[in-house]
């Protein structure tokens, strides 16, 4: 039996934690070591402190994340709150302490419709958001005048972190995300990926694209992308070579990597019915197969079946005898250079699959080969 994997903290959870031990050390003017929040997941989790400083009007301390056994890139990144007080104006005893959170170094900005937070805004999502100022309203006492508290979060290096996410692709620049709903980071959990998939699908449909490509790889992606370029150069008036743009802008390019059943599923929510599907051949015969996560290991299965695909469909000889010796799907689209009757018969099988996901939808298949082109489009 393999060892219980280890849970970790969601960014939202560790700007929330920091905030709350910065605003205890403005009102006590004393060091705070740890802190206590309750998360959204109905779960109480304490937190280190580290960085502390403060003064009369201010104090800062950082959290260092740790996202248990998830391989996530802001493992062990700084979260930094900074709590600053102003008095009111005019003081009103009766009202509450207003509460202003702003991103600061290593915090991106939204640019683009569709996400959760609006373009111009800081992408602190609303449940961190949430959590912030819980933490921080909280930790002031109710006798105390009311004031103005501006909380400020910023992770150092998140500029550079961000470069290894998706964000920018999704429209949010300078860096990287306050994330989370329930606070808390599930260990190899496929939700942050569809989470992702998700939310490069609700911008591509508030940005107006008319269809999205979903892609289960960068290669793929790549291939694709240079494939349909090509062919919008191909349609141009003679005397007009390099002004035709990509043919599918940034937006409608989703990387949805081995989660196809559920990016079919939620284009059919989104109204994208005719997505384009650029995978390698490998990936295109285990959607055939009726995988919903194409990460399955069950490739002996898969060929057995493309056999008696291939059987019914009466391909010639030496094609069907390729597949019955070939110990992976890769060896039988290369040593059978990409024969179009069978990519055309696996096509065929992944747009039946694709219908059970998500009736409504159609998808084009954009199979790519080991050089970086597309060997067949359907």
């Amino acid at each position: 039996m393999g060892k219980m994997l280890r849970h970790g903290y969601t960014t939202g959870a560790c700007a929330a934690a920091a905030a709350k031990g910065a605003a205890l050390m403005l009102v006590r003017q004393e060091s705070v070591a740890e802190v206590s929040i309750e998360l959204p997941a109905g779960v109480t989790a304490g937190f280190g402190l580290h960085g502390q400083r403060f003064d009369a009007a201010s104090a800062a301390c950082f959290v260092i994340k740790d996202a248990g056994d998830d391989p996530d890139v802001t493992n062990g990144a700084e979260v930094h709150a900074v709590v600053t007080v102003n008095p009111p104006s005019p003081p009103s005893p009766e009202e509450e302490s207003h509460i202003v959170i702003q991103g600061g170094i290593g915090i991106g900005k939204a640019t683009k419709p569709g996400l959760a937070v609006a373009p111009g805004e800081w992408a602190i999502n609303p449940v961190p958001r949430q959590m912030i100022e819980e933490a921080v309203r909280g930790v002031f006492p109710a006798h105390f005048s009311p004031c103005s508290i501006l909380v400020t979060i910023s992770i150092p290096n998140g500029e550079a972190l961000a470069q290894k996410t998706l964000n920018a692709r999704l429209g949010i620049v300078g860096g990287l995300s306050i994330l989370g709903t329930t606070g808390i980071v599930r260990p190899i959990s496929a939700k942050a990926w569809t989470d992702t998939i998700d939310t490069a699908l609700d911008v591509a449909r508030a940005c107006g694209c008319p269809t999205v490509m979903l892609s289960t790889g960068r290669t793929s992606e790549l291939a694709a992308q240079r494939h349909l370029e090509e062919a919008g150069h191909a349609l141009l008036e003679p005397g007009r070579a390099g002004t035709f743009p990509a043919l599918l802008p940034e937006e409608a390019c989703i990387m949805m990597g081995d989660h196809v059943a559920h990016a079919l599923k939620a284009c059919s929510q989104r109204g994208f019915y005719r997505p384009l599907l650029a995978c390698q051949f490998a990936k295109l015969l285990k959607i055939a197969c009726g995988h919903e996560n194409t990460h399955a290991a069950a490739s002996d299965l898969d060929l057995a079946t493309l056999r008696g695909w291939a059987e019914r469909q009466r391909l010639p000889q030496p094609l069907l005898d390729l597949i019955g010796g070939a110990n992976t799907a890769r060896e039988i689209v290369v040593a059978g250079g990409f024969d179009t009757d069978l990519l055309k018969l696996v096509c065929d099988h992944a747009s039946r699959a694709a219908h059970s996901y998500a009736p409504d939808v159609f998808p084009s298949f954009l199979i790519a080969d080991y050089t970086g082109k597309i060997a067949f489009s359907s």
